[in-house]
């Protein structure tokens, strides 16, 4: 088999933007341009989804970038489908880029007779013929064990830290980093220590899923700049709610880092609305035109990481050196300078 002499990349429809970013950050570190494979991924009139490469792939190192996001089925059946081609084309390897790994949340039997559909989803990708996995902030960390194939975790908490101690330079000492409940304690902890701040938490009980019967600050947040940390944000019921009982428990502003904005159904509107001064996400979820306008919502971008998250794989050296946020600095160069 011929030895590859650069990695290649190809994109589903779920995230072009994403994908054209990360291009562009390869081309930049390479020297040579980097682009993706010209293909066609299209839909039959009953909705089928069709797949065509035009460009020989035999023997290549490949990347498929493709969040499966809202449409969540049909951005997967186009993910497990260009794996299919590419392995049927002869690749020599295919990494899937999956910034947003959809049906996350189903990680575990909730109750009875209920899927465990993140491990069915594992099983399709490895069936498909995908050799190893790429994400960022995955729902639940054990889902790298549900793939018997190498499984790469990024972290938004060094890119997040990088824009806090940018964004807040000269009010850190205000600064205290906020979990929106007590399974996201491990989350925000990594950001509060990144930054040298302290945690707080806020417990909250459940009447039925999607709403919020009850909420308790843990932590003294008075005269405090919070800032909410967590990996999703859907509808915004619970973040909004959050942002409302600091404030009245004294809190000076509230802010909510996320790193993946599902954003469905009322939440643009809610978050306009809400007593947050912003809120960031990532773009590993393409933004709507809603997103794009609504005053406090900002985004900050993955491509630099992911980039070079392929290059080091690509390269058979270390993705886990992009766990720290000093690591990542130079790697965003122009974007946080004073």
């Amino acid at each position: 088999m011929p030895i590859t002499t650069a990695p290649k990349l190809i994109s589903g429809n779920a995230n072009q933007p994403l994908a054209q970013a990360v291009a562009s950050r390869m081309s930049m570190h390479r020297g040579v341009k980097v682009g993706l494979v010209d293909a066609r991924v299209e839909r039959f009139n009953d909705g089928e989804i069709f797949v065509e490469v035009y460009e020989n792939v035999r023997g290549e190192d490949m990347y498929i970038l493709q969040p499966t996001s809202n449409p969540a089925n049909d951005n997967l059946m186009e993910l497990l489908i260009i794996a299919d081609a590419l392995r049927r084309s002869s690749a020599a390897r295919i990494t899937a880029v999956i910034p947003y790994f959809g049906y996350a949340r189903q990680d575990r039997r909730s109750k009875a007779r209920t899927p465990i559909t993140a491990k069915l989803v594992a099983n399709m990708m490895v069936e498909s013929g995908i050799e190893r996995i790429l994400t960022l902030d995955l729902h639940a960390t054990q889902i790298q064990g549900f793939f018997d194939i190498p499984v790469d975790n990024l972290y938004a908490s060094p890119v997040f830290a990088l824009d806090v101690m940018h964004h807040f330079k000269g009010n850190m000492d205000d600064v205290m980093v906020v979990s929106p409940d007590v399974g996201g304690v491990a989350r925000a902890r990594d950001l509060a220590q990144r930054i040298n701040a302290p945690l707080s938490i806020v417990d909250k009980r459940r009447g039925k899923p999607g709403e919020v019967a009850e909420m308790t600050v843990i932590g003294d947040v008075k005269d405090r700049v919070c800032l909410i940390v967590d990996d999703i944000v859907d509808t915004a019921g619970t973040l909004c709610k959050a942002a409302e009982v600091l404030m009245e428990n004294g809190a000076k502003e509230v802010h909510s880092y996320i790193t993946h904005g599902v954003l469905s159904g009322p939440a643009v509107d809610r978050i306009g609305k809400s007593v947050m001064k912003n809120l960031v996400i990532s773009d590993t979820i393409q933004a709507t035109d809603a997103v794009k306008n609504c005053p406090n919502i900002r985004i900050v971008p993955t491509a630099p990481m992911f980039a070079q998250a392929i290059l080091n794989t690509w390269n058979g050296t270390s993705v886990s050196s992009l766990f720290d946020h000093k690591t990542l600095g130079p790697i965003y160069e122009g974007m946080y300078r004073s």
